[in-house]
């Protein structure tokens, strides 16, 4: 499975020149975007691993603080091009595209293919409560801002903006917190997802074995190729969509966080047939709130530094996505166990969904 996965990534690896030659020559747009998605791919899980043999070099500490800045680094570096772009309604569908993708879709094909091969799987109870109030948080955050610009009248947006970034620093404070509770104060609670971790790993590294200065070059390079493909992507989006006959928020949503994620929801996958649900759970709930969380937070920020005045004002009907999706895993998760029909209930909540997303009145900003 590890054999076939690395060899998927390098066969998708080519996309990434081809992409770059496609933008130089001036070739159909939904070319270059077509194989700048597919080239974005395996530049995150060569990012995901970089940062993993990283880790095992500067500590558990710091290490621990690394993959979690680069958990979602690839969905951050798109979403700041777009931004800089001046695409802040599509940053701001791929932030709850994100959240919805990493909770119904990694989530439900977990515990559905997990659920063929085990007739019942379980995991911590208590990591699941804590994740569950705090993607709750992350649903408050995202609706008050919302709330106050549709019970207002006549805001003013330097206000509304103002308040956004009050909300981002709260919430990267609590991010903070979140790192704090799971790898000082609280690391017991997390220890059975470390270990699979490891075991999922393979054997544990000799810190003096790796090559640092060669992880930290291809961090770097990678970095830097995802930057790249990004700026393709976003440079062909509005275009390609059109010509693809794809509605520009259902390219948002659903399309753009699977590129971002695909990586991360491989993995996600492949350990629950492992049965280590544990794991599972933690890469698909953990990345949902670094979203909500970091990147979100963050990309506010940044927008407000840069010029490009991002607010937490999302669409309704996204907040309403969110909002579904966190209460009905919120529902599944109280348990403490998974079957394979509830993997499908979570999979058939995104059909719903994205069929929605897609029927849905083009949005002003991302048309």
């Amino acid at each position: 499975m590890k054999f076939n996965k690395k060899t998927l990534f390098l066969i998708l690896l080519l996309f990434v020149p081809v992409s770059i030659t496609a933008h130089f020559l001036d070739w159909d747009s939904s070319f270059i975007f077509i194989t700048a998605g597919l080239g974005i791919v395996p530049l995150a899980a060569f990012m995901g691993e970089a940062t993993e043999e990283i880790a095992v070099v500067v500590g558990p500490n710091l290490g621990g603080l690394l993959n979690a800045t680069f958990g979602n680094a690839t969905e951050l570096i798109l979403a700041f091009i777009a931004l800089k772009s001046g695409l802040v309604e599509v940053v701001k569908a791929t932030i709850t595209g994100s959240i919805i993708s990493n909770l119904l879709l990694v989530m439900g094909f977990a515990m559905l293919l997990g659920g063929l091969r085990y007739k019942e799987q379980v995991f911590k109870t208590d990591v699941a409560s804590t994740n569950s109030s705090l993607m709750n948080l992350a649903v408050i955050a995202l609706l008050v801002p919302t709330a106050v610009q549709y019970t207002s009248t006549g805001i003013e947006s330097s206000t509304l903006q103002n308040l956004s970034v009050a909300v981002a620093v709260i919430l990267i404070i609590v991010y903070g917190l979140t790192l704090l509770f799971s790898m000082k104060t609280h690391s017991y609670m997390y220890d059975v997802g470390m270990a699979d971790l490891e075991e999922e790993e393979g054997e544990k590294v000799d810190p003096a074995q790796v090559n640092i200065k060669l992880w930290v070059g291809v961090l770097l390079a990678v970095t830097l190729a995802v930057a790249v493909e990004s700026e393709l992507l976003v440079e062909s989006l509005e275009s390609a969509t059109s010509q693809l006959g794809l509605p520009a928020l259902f390219t948002g949503v659903i399309l753009l966080p699977i590129i971002g994620n695909a990586a991360e929801h491989a993995t996600a996958v492949t350990v629950a047939m492992k049965n280590k649900m544990d794991l599972s759970i933690s890469v698909a709930v953990g990345s949902s709130m670094q979203i909500a969380l970091f990147v979100a937070p963050v990309l506010v920020i940044a927008g407000w530094i840069i010029g490009q005045p991002m607010d937490l004002d999302f669409n309704p009907f996204e907040l309403v996505a969110v909002a579904v999706a966190v209460l009905i895993v919120n529902s599944i998760n109280a348990d403490g166990k998974s079957n394979w029909l509830e993997g499908s209930l979570l999979l058939a909540t995104y059909a719903v969904l994205g069929l929605a997303f897609f029927f849905h009145p083009v949005v002003a900003g991302l048309g």
